[in-house]
């Protein structure tokens, strides 16, 4: 024992209600180590595919087609006014149900979507349907003579949006960007009620095992989404200021 695991280890005999377990016992805090890698793959993942789907999203709302955007519409209504907890539950129980199996075995049946990759898909779809109406704004406020000259050098919708509207939008939508997504890392929390072996998931079964150990989890699963909150909070701030324009947008 090295005098790291040495000193909680002293702590907790002076003080038992204050048991930071994972600190001197090599055993949990693997645990804990394995959660908060878990934690940060479903963070960025959701925050990628969150992305793209509102960026997919907000082209697919502009299109000529009718049908198209009651699509688009219909699926930013349904994420964003019903609960995400509620949504998490849907997809892996409800449409869960109805997924393939396959057997890596030759007995035991699995599902070819996990826990994990269901908790990815709801949070991704939730996080996506804000993204599409901050990109849609941030499309908005691009001018139409922009457009039009762009139209006239030749250019076909996919390649104005992608050349000339999406650069522009993307600087204006940054602001609200960063809020939904520190907001969706905070909500992988949620991937608990699915057993999702993530951060908070690992610290419950850690102070279920050592009833001492409760307040010492929460105190450091508090302190350590602080720190990855704040870590994507900078880099989308300097992102931002980085990518602005004198003069225009924000």
């Amino acid at each position: 024992m090295n005098s790291f695991q040495q000193f909680f280890f002293d702590l907790n005999e002076k003080y038992p209600k204050w048991n930071f377990i994972f600190f001197y016992d090599p055993t949990q805090t693997d645990r804990v180590l394995s959660g908060l890698w878990m934690t940060i793959q479903l963070a960025v993942v959701c925050v990628i595919l969150s992305v793209v789907i509102g960026l997919i999203g907000a082209w697919l709302q502009g299109s000529h087609s009718r049908f198209l955007r009651s699509i688009v519409q219909g699926y930013i209504q349904f994420f964003r006014n019903t609960p995400p907890l509620i949504q998490l539950l849907f997809f892996y129980f409800a449409l869960g149900q109805f997924t393939p199996t396959y057997s890596p075995d030759g007995w035991l049946e699995v599902p070819i979507i996990s826990n994990v990759g269901w908790a990815i898909i709801s949070l991704s779809f939730f996080a996506g349907a804000f993204n599409v109406e901050i990109f849609r704004a941030g499309i908005e406020a691009v001018p139409e003579s922009t457009q039009e000259a762009a139209e006239a050098l030749g250019m076909n919708r996919l390649q104005i949006y992608l050349y000339v509207v999406l650069p522009l939008a993307f600087r204006v939508s940054l602001p609200a960007l960063n809020n939904n997504l520190v907001n969706l890392v905070k909500t992988t929390t949620q991937a608990l009620a699915i057993a999702v072996p993530e951060l908070l998931y690992q610290m419950v079964s850690i102070y279920n095992d050592y009833s001492t150990a409760q307040n010492a989890s929460m105190t450091v699963l508090f302190v350590v989404y602080i720190i990855l909150v704040g870590i994507l909070v900078i880099a989308m701030n300097r992102w931002e200021k980085a990518n602005r324009i004198p003069g225009y947008g924000n």
